[in-house]
């Protein structure tokens, strides 16, 4: 798995920082999403899910990798 984000439509939301938090910040800057992890360990991988499906401008990606 792999979390990517297009930090050019966030809008600091906060919601993957608020549901994630492990996986995802705010920049102190200007608020825009930070991806801390963007492999999580499988412990992780449902929050990422629903940072993804939280995200009311469908900024994050979650790509699920292929075995082998």
């Amino acid at each position: 798995m792999r979390i990517r984000i297009d930090r050019g439509r966030c809008q600091g939301a906060g919601q993957c920082a608020l549901h994630a938090p492990e996986l995802f910040d705010q920049s102190d800057e200007d608020g825009m999403v930070v991806v801390l992890d963007d492999q999580p360990p499988p412990e992780l991988r449902d929050k990422a899910r629903l940072a993804e499906q939280l995200c009311p401008n469908s900024v994050i990606r979650v790509l699920e990798e292929e075995d082998g």
